[in-house]
């Protein structure tokens, strides 16, 4: 099978984007993936676009149909992928799958949300679809609260703190102080986290990641046709996939997310890499907590370990493990459907050497987790080098 490289991203700003449709965020990011590829768009055999709830969002559904037609593409396939919050992943991995299978050589990958169109309890129902309706949702338990269920028993059984989540936020946005594409490009501290306001004990309004608007894409290219056509490209080692029950009820344990230790386990088998080889990763920080258990999954630090990791400062920009150097989910934004392919972009800006102030210097493996609703579905995917 063919190998697979990055050639071109595209990024629109994250936020409140009121003067911006959802075709034009699209549209936008594609044009610019498009343009740093060094390609036209008839070069492009095939679409990938993740997107979560735009029927909800902004009543239009047919997301495939609607890229293609917007990019000027047709008749080329067009697919909608969607996973909850893990929607841009999905997206990514089956972008990488129809070039390592051979059956493309050039695949357009995106993501997109516009999700402030609608008021904020709109949003939350919307939202809400991504974990068990019958169990969860119609019984009142918000997202908020269900991750607060699984940073209450992380403290309970490990010592976790308000005060650990809390800095994991404050690291996050002061990452994305250097992100111009970031929602929230201002610092905070702990004390003004800790004094934000319970949302769901105890998780306060800035240990969540807010509703955004904006879109993301790749162009993904196979290795040999890039050698042929002159392109430049990070390629990617492995995409790799896994599911778990949709409700936490049915779970074996709370103190983990276990489709992401399989995605984890299967993509640093395929890629032939280990955990400690990895130098810079975006993680799935939809709530601070969600990032103390993903550094935990993903192997970098023991099980219990990633608060007081967060507390010594090893996931900070010059540390052990540079996390989330975008920004995250918490302070980049997180419009559901494009957070997997923002991902990929920070993945491949870093190690293209390209993010400034938030560059993790000598960064030649990058890894990338992104999740759908509260773990149900995981995807992890492996990036390295620059090829020629």
């Amino acid at each position: 099978m063919t190998d697979v490289v990055v050639i071109g991203t595209g990024i629109t700003k994250f936020g409140e984007l009121w003067d911006k449709s959802f075709r034009e965020l699209i549209t936008e990011a594609a044009i610019k993936a498009i343009a740093d590829s060094g390609l036209g768009g008839t070069d492009i055999e095939a679409i990938y676009g993740g997107c979560m709830a735009s029927g909800r969002f902004i009543g239009q559904e047919h997301i495939g149909a609607l890229i293609a037609d917007y990019l000027g593409v047709n008749p080329i396939p067009s697919t909608r992928c969607e996973a909850a919050c893990a929607s841009g992943g999905v997206a990514l991995r089956q972008g990488f799958l129809a070039i390592k299978s051979g059956e493309n050589d050039i695949v357009a990958v995106g993501g997109v949300e516009k999700m402030t169109e609608v008021s904020t309890e709109e949003a939350g129902f919307a939202l809400g679809g991504a974990g068990d309706q019958e169990t969860e949702l119609f019984h009142g338990a918000t997202f908020p609260s269900l991750y607060a269920l699984l940073a209450r028993c992380h403290m309970h059984e490990f010592g976790t703190t308000e005060e650990q989540m809390a800095m994991v936020a404050v690291k996050n946005h002061a990452n994305a102080m250097h992100n111009p594409n970031a929602q929230f490009q201002r610092e905070i501290s702990v004390e003004k986290v800790m004094n934000s306001g319970y949302v769901a004990e105890p998780l306060k309004l800035l240990d969540c990641s807010p509703l955004s608007d904006g879109a993301a894409a790749v162009i993904l290219c196979s290795k040999e046709k890039a050698r042929e056509l002159g392109l430049k490209g990070v390629e990617i080692l492995a995409s790799e996939q896994a599911s778990d029950t949709l409700a936490l009820a049915d779970r074996k344990s709370l103190l983990e997310l276990n489709a992401t230790k399989i995605a984890a386990q299967k993509a640093y088998a395929k890629a032939g890499v280990k955990a400690s080889d990895i130098d810079v990763v975006e993680v799935h920080d939809c709530f601070t907590i969600a990032e103390i258990l993903a550094i935990e999954d993903l192997g970098f630090f023991k099980k219990g370990e990633g608060g007081k990791a967060v507390e010594q400062g090893k996931t900070k920009l010059g540390g052990k493990l540079p996390v989330n150097t975008s920004g995250g989910l918490k302070a980049a934004g997180h419009p559901v459907g494009a957070t997997g392919i923002k991902q990929a972009i920070e993945a491949v800006e870093q190690i293209r050497g390209n993010c400034g102030g938030r560059q993790v210097k000598g960064a030649k493996i990058a890894l990338t987790h992104n999740v759908g609703g509260s773990g149900a579905t995981a995807v992890v995917s492996i990036f390295k080098g620059l090829i020629k």
